[in-house]
């Protein structure tokens, strides 16, 4: 059991001699005895250290606070852009978009050959396929949504039938949601046993993001156990929100999924990565989540393998300010594609 609360150590803890990375099937973190059964996984769960909102808020409000200039700006800004999910989930998505989408990620700015590429593109399974086809011959990923996203109100049979024609299709990254209704009634049990069964379905091709959709799980207390479950269950990758509700991703509830995986790391010497998606608009929102990840969990996950942003317009404000940065002045409106 983790010994660290929510506004505890600003130190990071030394990580363990052997590290891994979560992608597999079976997990393989030590930790199997507290899954045996609903009762020893309620037990666990319920037995982590109670968040101290008023803690929480407050340490994330004051690393908000941090100022980085020139140099130290810079890095940061192209550190951003190589995190980042460039995302398209709406039903009118054409293969057309996805391909210009796709294109975007691989060359962000057309004119600087400089600019980093994004970590991936991010698309339903249908749209698999074209991502694949528009970011080939790059290091560009393509992550797709499954398991009925946004809602996972879905048959676990229809659910794995997604993820496994995405994975089929191509994809390097699946983003599935968790029963949020049964992690609510405290099915922790059966919302393991999901997570678990998508990451066999991922096989060893693809990486697992387990999305909590943070927004919809109301108490802090609830997003420390649910990040916890998803890692024990094999998550490589633990994400806020679909970005399809109200509340999102924010400073505290990233922080506090920052302080799980570090965490989790130091127990069980597995790591294990962090996405905050939906309501990251602007270049100065994204360098303060990075300082949330160096000053919390460390400069481990400073890497675009243990840290993404999911977004859709952020990456134009992270091009914008790089150019200002490079030539003291903003570009026009039509500097950046519209997506």
């Amino acid at each position: 059991m983790p010994t660290s609360a929510s506004t505890e150590a600003d130190a990071s803890p030394a990580p363990p001699t052997s590290v891994t990375s979560a992608t597999s099937a079976p997990p393989a973190h030590g930790l199997t005895d507290v899954t045996a059964s609903d009762s020893t996984l309620r037990r666990f769960l319920h037995g982590l250290p109670g968040v101290d909102t008023v803690g929480l808020e407050a340490r994330a409000a004051s690393l908000g606070t941090r100022s980085i200039k020139t140099t130290a700006k810079a890095y940061a800004l192209d550190l951003a852009i190589s995190m980042v999910d460039l995302t398209t989930l709406e039903g009118a998505d054409t293969p057309g978009k996805v391909r210009a989408l796709g294109a975007k990620a691989v060359r962000p700015d057309p004119t600087d050959r400089t600019a980093p590429a994004a970590a991936a593109v991010c698309v339903y399974p249908d749209m698999v396929p074209t991502a694949k086809a528009a970011v080939a011959g790059s290091g560009v990923k393509v992550a797709s949504v499954a398991t009925a996203f946004p809602a996972g109100r879905a048959s676990l049979a229809v659910k794995l039938a997604d993820v496994r024609e995405a994975v089929t299709a191509g994809a390097d990254e699946v983003d599935m949601v968790i029963d949020r209704g049964a992690f609510l009634a405290g099915h922790y049990l059966k919302v393991y046993d999901e997570i678990t069964a998508v990451r066999e379905a991922c096989g060893t091709s693809a990486r697992l993001k387990v999305i909590f959709e943070t927004g919809e799980l109301s108490t802090y207390d609830n997003i420390r156990r649910a990040s916890w479950l998803g890692m024990l269950a094999g998550a490589d990758f633990i994400k806020t929100s679909t970005g399809k509700v109200a509340v999102n991703a924010t400073p505290a509830n990233t922080l506090l999924m920052l302080e799980a995986v570090r965490d989790f790391r130091a127990q069980a010497g597995v790591q294990v990565g962090v996405k905050p998606a939906g309501g990251i608009r602007t270049a100065k929102d994204a360098i303060k989540f990075l300082v949330l990840v160096n000053e919390t969990a460390g400069g481990d996950w400073l890497d675009n393998h243990w840290f993404r942003f999911g977004a859709s317009s952020l990456l134009n404000d992270l091009l914008m300010q790089r150019q200002k940065l490079a030539t003291g002045r903003y570009s026009g409106p039509d500097y950046v594609t519209v997506d």
